[in-house]
């Protein structure tokens, strides 16, 4: 028996799975203390299930804290070592403007001030050469300018540490015997890659969460003890596998985001129950809606991301130079706050999240939002919210909206409503663009897989928007990261950044490259406390001399001896043309960076959906009045229990398909069916796949 939970911006979301059978929960978010609702909500759980918690074998948790900390600037104080000469590197950034014609364009602040950032009289060369030797006396001066301080945190990342760490590790050494009480990040340990803004950004970001997250976890797993939870916890990593707590703590960086990338995970796992290896993932939740990609079945991995993006743009967060699944976060969910601007309906990026919430939950909240919004048009049951564990009011959200936003554009609450609707889709649109089209995916040859509280009932107006021929709702949509979370594996991702000619003398130099990835990869996989024999795979960074950006490119397994160098090298040359329809086969190629993964089995057997036919425990099939412009505004329609629909059953819309935690909306002339793994399947236009 396992239980999973997932922090969102609204709700917390569980999953209970056994042999007994699966449970699901969605409590409100605290947002003053996560870890708040996190144990009232598996204290529920346990008491729902009827069991006690030391009968529950692992707890596996995805979390926004880390990221909440960057984004709301509530890290601890911190201070950043760097080589002199290279103490403005976070403010200067990189030259590249997310928003050219904007002349009024602000980057990041940075996390860390300039009176924070202290310089030592040191050097090394690009390939790892001692240039100027580290001064024990400068050494001592700064450590006590920390001392002075008072910093909970310090990251030190010197000029060139990816090639030669000794500097950093001596910096270390001396901090640890001069302030043992403060938290250290090396750029050596969190990052080890070139690109000196980057690794200084991740490295800092590191240092600056760490103290937030140490302190959480260790709440969490006393408070989880305190219940009689004894055994396994687990964290999800940005990269869709999971760490032990102590590893987290080490590397908070690595859990920034970790709710989304275990959605992505279950995804997957739904995809190919269903027989689709290309599929966009839509995470709509109360906070934000998520983006993502599998292709050809595996989940779309990027080398870096972003934090804190201003307006969502790429190129205007703090860069994180660590591998996570792509995933685009635009503020468009359930709590998204909608107004007029200018005689226009905007929605978003500002949330009312759990705290007051949207009008109709009663908490106190004044402004409209598109949960509002979705009542009002007939789409949610006001009496079944959340399981009926909530109850909307619908004339609270009809007034709201009337005010905010039908008074000033003479609009009746439907229209307004309507507006609000599909401004939402308008600007999830925008962005399911950027991830399918301007990334190269052709969306009339992907399915959507749609999930979270507000996912499946804004699915398939998107779905027409792009020309995506098939939806998938999977069964339990509403807590879908929480699923995903219970197919993770523990997992490790080493890299580094070695520039290499990849020639035919390379194969000894990867060889050895290699060698120091496995080790590096053996201790951090020690330290998960997990037993099993582990799965290793290689990737490696790579691009044609001269150029500036590189391609991700699969290494060969099994022995590095022979021509490994040349099989590479043939990889990257078909991942480029997969990428830019063109290959130059006599160009000479670099290598640049070096991943290694190590991945262990999961031995707790197949997570899957916990779909079960239960058509005893259905509600009787009703129906209410629903707002489809398609059949000049509202109808009533029918409203189905997903609970009592059988495999094989299905639907024409308009309809609506209720089930606990979330609804899924048929719009007309589209047909919805539970597939035999139990998902509900939409075929836009009602045509069934060959």
């Amino acid at each position: 028996m396992r239980a999973a939970f997932d922090i969102g911006g609204t709700f917390t979301d569980f999953v209970l799975q056994g042999d007994a059978g699966t449970l699901t929960l969605k409590v409100p978010t605290s947002q003053a203390d996560p870890a708040e609702a996190v144990l009232a909500g598996f204290q529920r759980l346990m008491t729902d299930a009827g069991v006690a918690a030391a009968s529950v074998d692992g707890v596996l948790h995805g979390t926004t804290v880390a990221t909440n900390a960057i984004i709301e600037r509530k890290g601890a104080a911190t201070a950043l070592i760097t080589t002199r000469g290279f103490r403005d590197v976070l403010l200067i950034g990189r030259q590249k403007r997310y928003e050219t014609y904007d002349l009024y364009m602000n980057k990041p602040p940075p996390l860390v001030r300039r009176r924070d950032i202290f310089e030592l009289d040191e050097r090394m060369a690009f390939d790892g050469a001692v240039l100027q030797p580290l001064q024990d006396s400068a050494l001592d001066a700064v450590a006590e300018r920390i001392v002075a301080g008072k910093y909970e945190a310090v990251a030190v990342a010197l000029l060139h540490a990816y090639a030669n760490p000794a500097h950093e590790q001596a910096v270390r050494d001396r901090l640890v015997a001069r302030v043992p009480n403060v938290l250290i990040s090396l750029s050596s340990d969190v990052s080890p890659k070139f690109r000196e803004y980057e690794r200084t950004s991740t490295t800092v970001a590191n240092s600056y969460i760490k103290p937030v997250v140490t302190r959480y976890i260790a709440h969490l797993q006393e408070a989880l003890a305190a219940r009689g939870f004894r055994n396994d916890l687990f964290i999800m990593q940005s990269n869709g596998g999971l760490v032990s707590p102590d590893f987290a703590r080490e590397y908070p960086i690595r859990i920034v985001e970790s709710g989304p990338a275990a959605g992505v995970l279950m995804c997957g796992d739904v995809a190919a129950e269903e027989g689709a290896d290309q599929v966009i993932t839509f995470d709509m939740g109360g906070t934000t809606a998520k983006l993502g990609a599998i292709d050809d079945g595996a989940p779309a991995i990027m080398p870096s991301f972003e934090v804190d993006p201003i307006h969502y743009k790429a190129g205007s967060g703090l860069p994180i130079s660590l591998p996570a699944v792509e995933l685009l976060e635009i503020g468009a969910g359930g709590g998204s706050i909608a107004r007029t601007e200018m005689g226009i309906i905007q929605v978003g990026p500002e949330s009312a999240g759990a705290d007051p919430g949207p009008i109709c939950y009663g908490n106190g909240g004044v402004r409209p939002t598109v949960t509002d919004a979705n009542l009002v048009l007939g789409y949610l049951n006001p009496d079944y919210f959340n399981g009926g564990a909530m109850r909307l009011d619908r004339p609270a959200a009809e007034a709201g909206i009337a005010e905010a936003i039908g008074g000033p554009l003479s609009l009746d609450a439907g229209a307004a409503a309507w507006g609000i609707h599909t401004v939402a889709n308008s600007n999830m649109e925008r962005a399911m663009r950027i991830v399918s089209l301007e990334r190269g995916r052709d969306p009339r040859r992907y399915a959507l897989v749609a999930f979270g509280g507000a996912g499946p009932l804004h699915a398939a107006r998107l779905a027409r928007a792009l020309g995506i021929p098939r939806i998938i709702i999977p069964h339990g949509a509403g807590v879908g990261s929480a699923f995903g979370l219970l197919q993770a594996e523990p997992r490790i991702d080493v890299s580094l950044t070695r520039v290499l000619p990849l020639d035919s003398d390379a194969t000894p130099a990867i060889a050895r490259i290699y060698g120091e990835l496995e080790e590096q990869a053996r201790g951090d996989l020690a330290r998960l406390g997990t037993a099993g024999t582990p799965h290793w795979s290689r990737f490696a960074y790579m691009r044609y001399a001269g150029q500036g950006y590189e391609v991700r490119t699969d290494l060969p397994g099994g022995a590095i001896d022979g021509d490994y160098a040349a099989k590479a090298a043939e990889m990257f040359h078909n991942a480029y043309e997969r990428q830019y329809r063109y290959r130059d086969a006599g160009a000479a190629i670099e290598a640049v960076d070096w991943y290694l993964v190590a991945s262990l089995p999961v031995t707790h057997g197949e997570a899957g959906s916990g779909f079960e036919e239960q058509p005893d425990g259905a509600r009787p099939p009703a129906s209410r009045q629903a707002y489809f412009p398609e059949t000049n505004g509202y109808v009533e329609v029918p409203v189905l229990d997903r609970m009592g629909m059988r495999i094989g059953d299905a639907t024409t819309g308009p309809a609506l398909i209720e089930e606990t935690d979330s609804t899924t909306v048929v719009l007309p002339g589209d047909r919805a069916a539970i597939s035999p793994r139990g998902h509900l399947v939409i075929d836009i236009g009602g045509k069934e796949d060959d």
